[in-house]
Formats: C-alpha cells, sequence, structure tokens
C-alpha cells in the first residue's frame, strides 16, 4: 500500500491496466468464473461504521484502494455486458504461514521477522490503529466457497474483530517470548485509523466464517517462522 501513496502512477499501471488486461484475455478465453481478491480494510475508507458491512460507501484513501475499487467496477461491466461471472472476496488482513516479511508485507510477517533476527519492531503512530487480522487458512476456504458457488457478488472476508497494533505486538511478543521492546515512530501517511469487517454476509450466502483465533493463529505462525530460519 505505501508503494501505491509512494508512485501512484505506477500503481495505477501495474494493477489497474495489469488486472484489465487479464479480465480481458478471461473473457476471450471463456473463463467460466473470476475470483477477485480486493480489499476490504482499504476499500472502505476511514468510517465510523465498524465492523464495516459491504454496502458501506467505497472511499478509499489510498492509490491500493482506489485500484481495487476500479476493478470491482470494470467486474460489474463485464458482468453486464458479457455475462461475466466474478466473485469479489474484500479481505482483511491476512496473515500466517509462508507469508513474505519483506517488501509490502503484512505487519505480523514483519514483527516475526525482527524479532527472530534480533531486531527491535517498530510501530508506526501511538499504535493504536485498528485492523481485522484473518488467518490464511480460513482466507483460503473463503475461497473455495467462492469458487463453489453459483453467486456472483462481493463478501467481506475477516472476523468481525478488531485489534489495535499494541494488542497485536503482545500477541507476537508472547508467542516467542520476546521481552524486549518495541519502537515507535511517526505515523505513514495514506494509513487508516481503523479497520474492522463484518462477516454475516459470506456466512448466510456462502457458509463462510472464520475459525481461527488471533492468538491461535499468531502461535501457527510463529511455529512457522521458527520452522523457517
Amino acid at each position: 500500500m505505501r508503494k501505491s501513496v509512494a508512485d501512484p502512477v505506477a500503481d495505477a499501471n501495474i494493477n489497474i491496466l495489469g488486472s484489465i488486461n487479464i479480465i480481458e484475455n478471461a473473457r476471450i478465453a471463456q473463463v467460466k468464473k473470476i475470483i477477485f481478491a480486493s480489499t476490504g480494510g482499504a476499500i472502505y475508507g476511514d468510517t465510523q461504521n465498524i465492523p464495516t458491512q459491504e454496502d458501506e460507501p467505497r472511499n478509499p484513501i489510498s492509490p491500493y484502494g482506489v485500484a481495487k475499487l476500479a476493478i470491482e467496477h470494470y467486474l460489474y461491466y463485464y458482468s453486464k455486458v458479457f455475462g461475466m461471472k466474478y466473485v469479489i472476496l474484500r479481505f482483511a488482513n491476512v496473515y500466517g504461514p509462508r507469508q513474505n516479511s519483506k517488501g509490502e508485507a503484512g505487519v505480523v510477517a514483519i514483527f516475526c521477522d525482527k524479532i527472530l533476527s534480533g531486531q527491535t519492531p517498530v510501530i508506526f503512530g501511538d499504535g493504536k490503529n485498528t485492523r481485522d487480522f484473518v488467518f490464511v487458512e480460513d482466507v483460503a476456504q473463503a475461497n473455495v466457497a467462492a469458487l463453489e458457488s453459483d453467486t456472483t457478488g462481493y463478501y467481506n472476508v475477516g472476523t468481525s474483530v478488531e485489534t489495535d497494533v499494541n494488542k497485536l505486538s503482545e500477541y507476537i511478543a508472547s508467542a516467542f517470548g520476546y521481552r524486549g521492546e518495541y519502537i515507535y515512530e511517526e505515523a505513514k501517511s495514506g494509513e487508516q485509523r481503523r479497520s474492522c469487517l463484518d462477516f454475516s454476509k459470506i456466512k448466510k450466502n456462502l457458509g463462510w466464517e472464520p475459525k481461527t483465533s488471533l492468538k491461535e493463529g499468531i502461535e501457527k505462525t510463529a511455529q512457522w517462522f521458527r520452522k523457517k530460519t
């Protein structure tokens, strides 16, 4: 997301034009359905309606979120004009084993890597920014449910649990037995203050709900990072 803020033109060229190219070639190849990995965190922008439902106004405050919203509109266009089926999954903050800690990585992977490498993890801002952290195995099951369904539409994929970064850091420290401190630095531009998704729609229509608590998911993730090093 931060790269999109630093260079929105490059982000649009890659994520918007690149996605349209994929969708158009899918149409030509007569692909039966597209499952699109959208974002439930960035697409709604800052909102007071927490957990956020799918009918919330979409007001992204980053080029990353804008690009995801644009592709959602293109999928709607292809559906109406060409009859292409699609399911949009608006993911919360996905984390878990095999997540890369480099580049545009998620905060869980970054913290795990920092602790194991003997470095001090950095929290940007006051640590009170909240996110909805959903475990990767649960997300995989959401994709399977979307693929097997006959529905066309969009769904949040989250836990409806709001967790701030300070609390997240405590879970990760506990999983590793880390007794060091976290460094606090200036908040990054384009970062939302709060984000948490209501998953009731996908539970009702596709029978999906998250199975893994954040504490359990962090412990599984920590085990994988230990084995990797």
